[in-house]
Order: C-alpha cells, then structure tokens, then sequence
C-alpha cells in the first residue's frame, strides 16, 4: 500500500495535480466527443485552463465537468454556459453524475472547515435545487447510482483501505462491498442494476472487475499488461469504456501520462482499442459519460504550455 497521503489523494480521483505539472508550465484541456458507430472522436472546444471529467446530461443537451472546484456546463457545441449551483460548496473533486432519470445530481466534495483534506458526498434535487450530505464519513468519492435511485456506490477509505461501499439513499446505511488488499475503485452499476462494475489492484495489476449488486460473484473482466480504470457502463448495457495507462502505474492514477480509451465487451470480455495513446489520465474520464442513446461519450484530452 502506498503510504504517502498525497500520492493516495492523486489516484484516488482528487484535484490535487498541480504537483505533477511542472512549474513553468500550464494546462490545455480539449474536450472530445467519441461517435461508437463511426468509431471516430470529435473535438468540441479546446480551452486553456484545467478541465476535468464530463458527464453527458441526461436530456442531451449539455455536458458537465468539473473545473477549480466547481461544475460548469458546455453545450455540445464545445460553448460554456453557466456554473451548476453547489450552495456554499466550492471544492468539487472529479467524482460526480445524475441520476439514470435525470433528477439527481451526485457529486463529491471537501469542506473548507475541515483541515486537511475530505471528501463527502452530497445529492442535489433538480426539481427543487435542495441539497442533502449522504455520507457523514470521509473520504468518501462517488462513482455510480443504481438504475432505481435507491443507492449509491463509491470508494472509500475506512481504517487504512480503500474499498467500494454502497449506501441506502433514504436510510443512509453504509454498506461494504469488497474486502481486498489494495485499492478497490470506479464502481458503477449496470442499466438493468444486475452488476457494479469497478477496478482493482487485488491481483497486483489494475483491472477491471464486476460484482453483483450485493458484492458477491467478483470476476475478473481485463488480464492485459495496461493499468485499467474507471469502466463505464453503456446505457445499451453491452459494453464498457476503459481508460487504459500505457505504463503500469500500480495503484496510482496520475495525471500527464499515456494513455488510451478501449471499449470491453461485457459478453465475451475481449477488448478493442477506440483511440491512440493521448496525454491524459486523472480527469480524462473518471466518471459516466455516455450519452442516453448510448452512441457517444466524452473525455478530456490534455497538452501543456509555458506559462
């Protein structure tokens, strides 16, 4: 296990990369769109500052993405549009998502009162902007939503491991679904709530995993060489999007590395390639993205500039 606090933040999905931009430099962030059918990526924007991890809305009219803390939102033109309302909360990480009906935001937060870092997760009505805290312990990031809107799944850390955990909405009963050794992350349900799907580092490699919706039956989905994360489920329910590391990065997931996006099939396990190896990594795509025809999805591609 990795004993450095910091380190742990960095791979753990958290805006905590400046440490791993050089000084002199600053960051470019492109914002792609990915057709499946015509397997081709399509670049909307290119901004000069940090963005991270869209989400596609679920009345496919905007995507949603993180950037300093806070949730901006981009027509599907690559054009801003305005800030997502959080209240008080200005300390957004990149863990964040609707409800498969559209009427939840989910997103993951640290708190300015508390020293050192958090990470809390909250939800926040569309119909009537309320926001509620779900989970009283920290850290806590989120990751996915079952199809019925009656649980969440995150990773957390709880007495020195990190391991995915799911929570009664209403109850606010915590739940532990996995038991390893090493990091345990990315958990997302499938459309039809049969599976969570996650990666993991128990076989010393990251790999992609599946459970069912009760922790039991973990199988592993990926055996190659690349350190696989984040998978994200196709609302068609036939595939998933990996973010692959070129390099083995054990149990980090850093920012400013080699990577690519590989589409798994959930049938037969085999996987194909969708891009060449980009700069990328935390931020390119920790969090659902897909739009609700499950025909595209978005990610981040990175550069950097002298300052």
């Amino acid at each position: 296990m990795i004993n450095n606090l910091r380190l742990l933040i960095l791979f753990l999905g958290i805006q905590f990369v400046s440490g791993q931009i050089p000084e002199d430099k600053a960051v470019i962030s492109s914002i792609y769109v990915y057709d499946i059918e015509k397997r081709k990526p399509i670049k909307l924007t290119t901004v000069e500052r940090h963005l991270e991890a869209p989400n596609w809305s679920i009345d496919n009219n905007y995507l949603l993405i993180n950037s300093s803390g806070k949730l901006e939102k981009f027509d599907l033109s690559g054009n801003f549009l305005e800030y997502e309302d959080t209240g008080h909360l200005s300390m957004l990480n990149n863990d964040h998502g609707y409800s498969f009906d559209g009427k939840n935001l989910f997103f993951s937060t640290g708190i300015l009162e508390i020293e050192g870092h958090s990470s809390f997760i909250y939800m926040k009505s569309l119909d009537d902007n309320s926001i509620e805290l779900l989970t009283e312990l920290t850290p806590s990031y989120w990751h996915g939503v079952s199809p019925d809107g009656n649980y969440i799944v995150y990773c957390a850390e709880r007495n020195g491991e990190y391991d995915v955990y799911k929570l009664n909405i209403e109850t606010k009963n915590e739940i532990r679904l996995t038991f390893n050794k090493g990091l345990d992350d990315g958990p997302e349900f499938s459309p039809d709530g049969k599976y969570i799907y996650y990666n993991s580092f128990k076989t010393n490699k990251m790999q992609i995993w599946r459970m069912h919706n009760d922790g039991s039956n973990q199988e592993q989905m990926t055996f190659d060489n690349y350190s696989n994360w984040f998978p994200h489920v196709s609302p068609k329910n036939d595939y998933a999007v990996v973010i692959s590391y070129i390099e083995d990065q054990e149990q980090s997931h850093p920012f400013g590395r080699m990577v690519k996006l590989r589409l798994l099939n959930l049938t037969d396990k085999s996987i194909v390639d969708l891009t060449e190896p980009f700069y990328g990594g935390q931020g390119t795509i920790n969090v659902p993205s897909w739009n609700p025809e499950g025909t595209k999805f978005a990610y981040v591609l990175y550069s950097l500039k002298d300052k």
